[in-house]
């Protein structure tokens, strides 16, 4: 149960940062469909940040909580600059914001694999894999305690084989939220995205909201790539991330862009994804059968299963949805 919850978090957790991430956009009236893309430049960014200063020795095993929170800080920034082409284009060209949503998405890619060739032929963004990564997880060790130590089933939830990361992305989302929905700069953020004419007759400057929000978007996609590259997969060196982005964007519209409808539905996903992921390792009932492994089901059905329920998902929720009114419409300030 444990390593079921556990794992179940370490997929949920970059949608909901994700997710988080496209409404903060089009809540400020930009329809970001280059999550995808962010999330690439986010997982290349902060693996190369980490490879560099593991291979200067600048930093030891126990200092990986703080390389960790760096390596996000870098991610966030990077995934914000990049953020930044879309935000010109939508803003100031008031060109189709889907249109440059989807050229981003092909655009990062193609950097992060250029770059990567540049860089070496060599494995130089392994850090998700190998031993690498357990020097961001909080163990036994990270407390000076034995490493069999035990610290009961709510301890080892908690905290035993735990990413920081995890609890960093959970407190941003929480702040955030709060931030868009119980502060003056979140109201008018949100007033950007339902009557920009409105909110600009009251002073408001509509441009720099929506940068604001596109900017925030960026930032957290950022994270969110880099934290699923760290915690689920070596997606870094591959130049995609299976299609998570799009994952968190049906999950913002499954959550009505509302933070805690998207950490519920990031939860649900982030289940099916765990079991699609871990299906022939799972012990459900604790007594050493892989009850899901014996079915004898092919794995490409636990595999399209977050895809699927995804589709039918959406399906019943669709219609439900109240998308912000002014969103993808490009701001005219001389139009009424």
């Amino acid at each position: 149960m444990v390593f079921l919850i556990q794992q179940t978090m370490l997929y949920a957790i970059p949608l909901m940062i994700v997710a988080l991430a496209g409404i903060f956009a089009e809540r400020s009236g930009v329809i970001n469909l280059a999550l995808e893309g962010i999330m690439i430049i986010g997982a290349f960014i902060g693996a190369l940040f980490v490879r560099i200063i593991q291979e200067n020795m600048v930093f030891t095993q126990d200092q990986g909580q703080l390389l960790m929170v760096l390596a996000m800080v870098v991610s966030a920034i990077f995934g914000a600059l990049f953020s930044l082409l879309l935000s010109f284009s939508a803003i100031n060209l008031k060109a189709d914001q889907t249109i440059g949503g989807t050229a981003l998405n092909m655009l990062a890619p193609a950097i992060v694999l250029f770059m990567i060739n540049l860089i070496s032929q060599q494995n130089v963004l392994g850090m998700a894999t190998g031993d690498a990564s357990s020097w961001f997880m909080i163990k036994p060790s990270t407390f000076g305690l034995e490493r069999d130590h035990d610290f009961g089933f709510i301890g080892n939830l908690l905290i035993n084989k735990v990413y920081l990361s995890t609890y960093i992305c959970i407190a941003i989302f929480v702040v955030l939220s709060i931030i868009l929905y119980k502060t003056k700069f979140g109201l008018r953020l949100r007033s950007c995205g339902e009557n920009p004419q409105a909110a600009d007759s009251l002073g408001i400057n509509v441009y720099k909201m929506r940068y604001a929000g596109v900017t925030i978007s960026g930032a957290l996609a950022g994270i969110g790539g880099f934290t699923y590259a760290l915690t689920t997969a070596n997606c870094a060196s591959t130049g995609e991330v299976a299609g998570y982005g799009f994952l968190a964007l049906a999950v913002m519209i499954f959550g009505n862009w509302t933070p805690l409808n998207v950490a519920l539905g990031g939860i649900l996903f982030g289940l099916f994804k765990c079991i699609a992921a871990t299906y022939s390792s799972l012990d459900i009932n604790g007594d050493g059968v892989y009850m899901l492994a014996e079915l004898g089901i092919s794995p490409y059905v636990y595999r399209l299963l977050p895809y699927l329920i995804t589709l039918i998902v959406l399906a019943f929720t669709s219609k439900k949805s109240r998308v912000p009114k002014a969103e993808g419409i490009p701001y005219d300030k001389g139009q009424r």
